[in-house]
């Protein structure tokens, strides 16, 4: 299963996506809407932040589009009669008609190819449409990355990692804007931005929302091991150093 077409715990995620729906603010208050436009929510999750979209929609369209059936399935709960729900991996969506934005929060890292990732948004793009996102960016969420891959080395859960790799792209902004001009767009901008949190549950949320992935190569009986050994490791952890970064681009 790539990191692109995991199934996740939606409800779990739903719950504990606080963080998620403050950086969706931040990209929707950067997004001109006239509120009747259709928009793509590429990777919509489990609808916590569609909802969100939807409110600056009033006389719109939202296509949510994720990966996850089970994602796919709790984001229905949101969306109106006029919106559509579409199961699919980003870098293989196909849509009936352009649309006139696209808006992403917290996916784009979960895509390893991002050339491809923005070809795709592009097709899905009318000609002067707009492209607003943000996901995690070159240097998230380091420490717990070093401190997870200590664990991994480590028994008894060594054996059950061999061969992993990293699910995740982090990518840096002047990559990221050559990237968005070879695939066809045009005003782009890309920065990183600092923004650390503190998950009020740091178990609960490092094991749901960060290593999942990892978690998926564990046994049951091993998972809360794990969780706990990271945590053990670095107990500042409780305080996750995330680096976004911002996407923006017109449509050429």
């Amino acid at each position: 299963m790539s990191p692109a077409t995991r199934d996740w715990d939606a409800s779990s995620y739903h719950r504990l996506s606080v963080p998620h729906e403050e950086w969706a603010r931040s990209i929707l208050d950067r997004l001109p809407l006239s509120g009747a436009e259709t928009v793509l929510d590429a990777g919509c999750g489990s609808g916590r932040v569609t909802g969100l979209l939807i409110e600056r929609l009033p006389d719109g369209q939202v296509i949510a589009v994720d990966g996850s059936a089970s994602m796919i399935e709790k984001v229905e709960e949101v969306l109106r009669p006029g919106d559509r729900a579409l199961l699919a991996d980003l870098t293989e969506i196909e849509l009936e008609e352009e649309v006139d934005k696209v808006f992403s929060s917290a996916v784009f890292h979960w895509v390893l190819d991002h050339e491809l990732l923005f070809r795709r948004m592009r097709a899905a793009l009318r000609p002067g449409g707009r492209f607003a996102a943000q996901c995690g960016g070159a240097g998230n969420i380091a420490r717990l990355r070093q401190v997870s891959e200590g664990v991994m080395a480590s028994e008894p859960f060594a054996p059950y990692f061999e061969g992993f790799a990293e699910p995740w792209n982090y990518a840096g902004a002047e990559e990221t804007e050559a990237r968005l001009r070879a695939a066809d767009f045009d005003e782009v901008r890309c920065w990183l931005q600092p923004w650390t949190i503190e998950p009020p549950q740091p178990a609960e949320f490092i094991g749901t929302v960060c290593l999942g992935h990892q978690l998926d190569r564990l046994p049951d009986e091993l998972r809360d091991p794990f969780v706990a050994a990271v945590l053990e490791a670095e107990p500042e952890l409780v305080r996750l150093d995330y680096v976004r970064l911002n996407i923006e681009a017109v449509a050429a």
